[in-house]
């Protein structure tokens, strides 16, 4: 299993992890939010050159991965990107493995676009309702985390379609700061369960694990985190329902660190699978009306985050 809540040595780099160690985690919080970005505009790069990005530009992403988990890019000519070219925007960054689900291309991005009818049209991401707070690949099986992700404006709807984003490390801090029983709670391996499910032909086991944890792979902290209220099962624990409780509060207050934006034409978001939402939209039948973003899953995150 890739992802776990282990013991953790107070003498190891995870040492702020620790329940017990509070001297390491005071100082890593300090480290954390010292120089935070203060608004969307603080996140937003500039991008010229995709495929072989100049010092600059890798320097500037690298550094928002590495201090909010995520970063938005604006490409100077939206025209010539294209899925190939993000591809090779994103490897630049240790993002290299794609994840491929049953709704992706043959390439394994996602179009999320409206669909009426066929396969993507019993999924929420290709309509146009609004989508709850979560981290992608939740109900995935623990060898096919989602740690990484990238997702790419082609075009916006003219009404709604934005997204909010929240660094995961930044609720941990939230939630730690109130209780840190709440993070004991959210680190039990029975805390969250997608129940069994068929979906178009394909039979999906039952995934039961943490909320918060240690992914073995990079050594960070991992969220796997829905809002969702249907199929999914949480641990009959009263310090689990009331850490539940206050991440809903949280998640539906003006937090400063929680960011609203909505791409638009040429602009994307690299991120270490941060929390996300999308707000609902409306397209006209107007070609320039409809709304279309790539999306692409990564088993990594950003290499030295």
């Amino acid at each position: 299993m890739q992802v776990s809540s282990p013991k953790i040595s107070q003498t190891t780099e995870l040492a702020h992890f620790d329940l017990n160690n509070e001297s390491a985690y005071t100082a890593w919080r300090q480290r954390k939010y010292r120089a935070y970005p203060q608004s969307t505009e603080d996140l937003l790069v500039s991008v010229s050159h995709f495929p072989n990005l100049t010092e600059g530009e890798y320097t500037a992403i690298h550094a928002l991965l590495a201090k909010a988990n995520l970063c938005v890019y604006q490409a100077k000519d939206p025209a010539r990107v294209d899925k190939s070219t993000i591809k090779q925007f994103a490897a630049q960054f240790g993002y290299k493995n794609l994840d491929t689900n049953i709704c992706a291309d043959k390439d394994s991005i996602s179009l999320l676009q409206t669909k009426d009818a066929g396969r993507h049209a019993s999924y929420i991401p290709y309509s146009n309702r609004k989508i709850s707070w979560h981290t992608d690949g939740y109900y995935n099986k623990p060898e096919n985390t989602i740690r990484g992700m990238l997702l790419h404006c082609v075009n916006n709807a003219p009404v709604g379609g934005g997204n909010q984003y929240l660094d995961p490390e930044i609720l941990y801090i939230h939630l730690r700061d109130i209780n840190p029983e709440f993070i004991r709670a959210l680190m039990d391996e029975k805390a969250l369960t997608i129940p069994a499910n068929k979906e178009a032909g394909v039979e999906r086991a039952a995934q039961t694990g943490p909320v918060f944890s240690l992914d073995n792979r990079s050594g960070c902290l991992h969220l796997r985190y829905t809002a969702r209220t249907r199929s999914i099962e949480w641990d009959d624990n009263p310090l689990l329902k009331q850490a539940l409780a206050e991440i809903t509060r949280y998640l539906a207050s003006d937090s400063a660190f929680i960011f609203t934006h909505k791409l638009t034409a040429g602009q994307g978001v690299l991120c270490n699978n941060v929390l996300h939402n999308r707000m609902a939209f409306e397209e006209q039948e107007a070609p320039e009306s409809k709304r279309l973003i790539y999306r692409a899953r990564y088993y990594e995150r950003a290499a030295n985050t």
